[in-house]
């Protein structure tokens, strides 16, 4: 664990699809006062290039150009997390099932992943971040101060995701999102490239049976047990 007196923290948050990470890490975020990082709509942006461009993922010289012209950017206007696209705002379209479908391939690919993680490591080089993602704690940020891995029961995931598309409009049977979930786990959880998996260090928490307002009460009191080690 780095020293926590020399620069502002790092806190790491991952765990599988609908666990409660991303809205759990931005809540933190905002009690803390810290950048909060989601390394997943990254991902989801890059993946829904590659799509709308046709290109194939084994063609690396057309990948390299996308990725290298490619620019996202993540705002934040009084908690609202917007993505822009080079310029254009995505932050609906990333989440449709297409992409969740997309993303999968892409972010198992190693030149994807190499430029992204390049990325995200320069965003959160000074510290003072909260991110969230799959490989947060064990490839992107290993020194972080605090890493968190958040699981849950499938099902339960699938409630979740099927009500966050259902209030976009998008229609889809609990059953047929929590198939998506399951074979996205297994697909993250066997990648060559930065598999899913809990971090050396890192605490787990089952949400399965949490608010998400438990989930981040638990987490800051994490947050405090830190700090008070560290002022020792």
């Amino acid at each position: 664990m780095s020293d926590m007196s020399k620069r502002p923290w790092v806190i790491a948050i991952d765990g599988p699809a609908s666990s409660g990470k991303s809205t759990t890490a931005k809540l933190i975020a905002e009690k803390l006062g810290l950048m909060y990082l989601d390394t997943g709509a990254m991902y989801r942006a890059v993946a829904l290039k590659i799509y709308r461009s046709g290109i194939e993922l084994t063609d690396k010289a057309a990948l390299t150009k996308l990725l290298n012209t490619t620019t996202v950017v993540q705002t934040s206007d009084h908690g609202d997390v917007r993505f822009m696209l080079d310029g254009e705002d995505v932050s609906e379209e990333i989440r449709t099932p297409d992409i969740s479908l997309w993303v999968g391939p892409v972010s198992e690919h190693a030149l994807v992943r190499e430029y992204l993680v390049n990325w995200q490591r320069e965003i959160g080089k000074s510290g003072g971040i909260v991110a969230d993602g799959r490989d947060i704690g064990t490839v992107v940020f290993p020194q972080a101060d605090l890493k968190v891995y958040l699981v849950a029961d499938s099902h339960v995931r699938a409630v979740r995701r099927q009500r966050e598309l259902s209030a976009r409009g998008i229609s889809q049977t609990v059953d047929e999102v929590e198939e998506a979930i399951v074979k996205r786990d297994q697909r993250d959880s066997t990648r060559e490239h930065s598999p899913l998996r809990k971090a050396d260090g890192a605490v787990e928490i089952d949400t399965s049976q949490l608010t998400i307002g438990d989930q981040v009460d638990k987490v800051l009191t994490l947050v405090k047990k830190l700090k008070h080690a560290g002022a020792k």
